[in-house]
């Protein structure tokens, strides 16, 4: 079964709102520098995982934008 790119979104971003949490409740300077290393070796592989994700859209630059389409003449 293939991950997808945004369990790796997902995981990144709880590791480090729980650094947040840690930081603001005051938590031991070891875990928090733990958990800093560890969130940033999760955001290079969460930036690898979605830069080699195989993602291909039928969608153009000649479509604009997707919430606010431009009207064709």
């Amino acid at each position: 079964m293939k991950i997808s790119a945004g369990f790796y979104i997902l995981l990144t971003s709880a590791v480090l709102v729980a650094l947040v949490v840690m930081v603001f409740l005051k938590v031991s300077f070891a875990y928090m520098l733990y958990t800093t290393v560890f969130g940033q070796v999760l955001l290079i592989i969460m930036v690898y995982k979605i830069l080699t994700d195989n993602y291909h859209t039928s969608k153009t630059f000649e479509d604009w934008y997707q919430d606010k389409p431009r009207k064709k003449d």
